[in-house]
């Protein structure tokens, strides 16, 4: 029984250890893999830099190699980066990926070209190579231009459909939102014909309009009906004589008075 206890407490112990070599290993991997992109990231600035401050402070031969050179390697990068970005989300890219490895070996062997002739003593051969030298790097970075330029006009073109797709669908959902909308445009419609055509009709015998016409029409001309009460004042006024007196109270009438009951002969 002690026998058994041990050995399991020793495979326990030789598998934490390891799993301890494990991770130690794979973290300094990790390490060794952060500290090699950053130094070549950091010698790939100091060589941009120092092809810069070449082509801009020398003249002759030696500025068009650096020219060339910072030409080449700018257009490689870009290309190399837009395509590794897009063939995370878009699977057709790896083909271009696999072109532009291609390229890249042509790029790779004419970089090589030029850091030679920068060291060449002979200016004049270096002169004499200079046409062939800058249509090589025309023809390489037009073709990584080229794959650069394919790769964002498709992504563009992915998420300009996508754009429209999702603004369509926000279209529909923002009519079932509104649905009240569509509803009482269908019945509005019907209603006001309806009632347009109530109104305007003829009686039963054709001379009179109907009831709902006339009230329409009281309705919408009180400014009519006073006139004709002032007209009406007017002309009684004028037949009677003119004096300054008060109206006589039993003929006033007004619309809360009750009807005056008349009196008895008798």
């Amino acid at each position: 029984m002690e026998a058994a206890i041990v050995t399991i407490l020793a495979l326990l112990f030789l598998s934490f250890v390891a799993l301890g070599v494990y991770a130690t290993v794979k973290v300094v991997k990790a390490a060794k893999r952060g500290v090699d992109r950053t130094l070549d990231q950091a010698r790939r600035t100091v060589e941009d830099t120092t092809l810069r401050a070449k082509s801009l402070g020398q003249v002759g031969v030696a500025a068009e190699l650096a020219k060339l050179r910072l030409s080449l390697r700018t257009s490689m990068r870009a290309t190399q980066d837009a395509l590794q970005a897009g063939a995370v989300e878009d699977a057709s890219l790896r083909e271009s990926l696999d072109l532009f490895g291609r390229l890249s070996a042509h790029g790779r062997e004419l970089d090589e070209d030029l850091k030679r002739l920068e060291r060449e003593p002979d200016k004049a051969y270096v002169a004499g190579q200079l046409p062939a030298l800058t249509e090589r790097t025309e023809r390489i970075t037009s073709s990584a231009d080229a794959l650069r330029r394919a790769a964002r006009d498709r992504a563009q073109r992915f998420a300009d459909d996508d754009l429209d797709t999702l603004s369509a669908q926000i279209d529909v959902e923002t009519g079932a939102l509104r649905h009240w909308t569509t509803a009482e445009q269908g019945t509005a419609a019907p209603e006001a014909a309806q009632t347009a055509w109530y109104e305007t009709a003829p009686g039963p015998h054709g001379e009179q309009p109907s009831p709902r016409r006339q009230q329409t029409s009281q309705e919408q001309s009180p400014a009519s009906d006073g006139q004709q009460r002032a007209s009406r004042g007017q002309s009684q006024a004028a037949e009677e004589p003119q004096a300054i007196t008060a109206p006589d109270p039993r003929t006033t009438a007004y619309p809360w008075e009750k009807t005056a009951r008349p009196e008895s002969a008798g």
